[in-house]
């Protein structure tokens, strides 16, 4: 079934509070909450440009703990709730990844003749909103800051999906397999590399 489940964010800095709802495929029991983190990324705080077309746009390091007992595999989404027609727009999709793992690191290949780090076999990219199995970083238009979802969701089975998968399919084939879920969301404005971003 449809859960609906509104995740509040207060960005740094610019004194707003920005709710957001997020349609996810889930049992009718919740998921347990488990903390999603990065060395690099702070929920409400500016993402750095490398993880972005103004800079490298790779694909960010990703660390959580307190996943629910069961888990045996993880996908994550990276989304953007404010674009898209409808929203959300997809970043990044990655399945596949064991549940013993406690995270990602930077810049994971997106070229599948190209293996993934150790530890890490059998992890796979979905479709992001450009029909790519890639990590495309934020590009929003103009000055406009956006917030971008990490949505982790930690899985009760080794479903070991086909890669390519978009959203609402990956959605459709963990339903009823999420037992956990986590939420990061920073975000990002335009840094281009000959101008200084503050962010007030």
């Amino acid at each position: 079934m449809i859960q609906l489940t509104q995740i509040p964010i207060r960005a740094a800095g610019i004194g707003i509070l920005a709710a957001f709802i997020v349609t996810v495929e889930v049992d009718a029991q919740s998921p347990t909450t488990f903390i999603v983190e990065s060395p690099t990324m702070t929920t409400g705080e500016m993402m750095p440009r490398d993880y972005s077309p103004d800079g490298r746009n790779m694909s960010p390091p990703l660390r959580w703990r307190g996943l629910p007992e069961g888990t045996r595999q993880i996908a994550v989404i990276c989304q953007d709730h404010g674009a898209g027609n409808p929203p959300p727009w997809v970043h990044w999709i990655i399945y596949n990844i064991p549940g013993s793992v406690d995270g990602l690191p930077a810049g994971l290949p997106f070229d599948s003749s190209e293996s993934m780090p150790r530890g890490l076999e059998g992890a796979v990219h979905g479709n992001n909103g450009w029909g790519l199995p890639m990590y495309r970083g934020p590009a929003p238009p103009g000055n406009s800051l956006h917030h971008y979802d990490f949505a982790v969701f930690a899985l009760d089975e080794e479903l070991n999906l086909p890669p390519g998968m978009d959203r609402e399919e990956l959605l459709e084939a963990i339903d009823g397999h999420v037992i956990g879920r986590g939420d990061m969301v920073p975000i990002y404005r335009r840094q281009p590399a000959d101008s200084v971003s503050i962010v007030n």
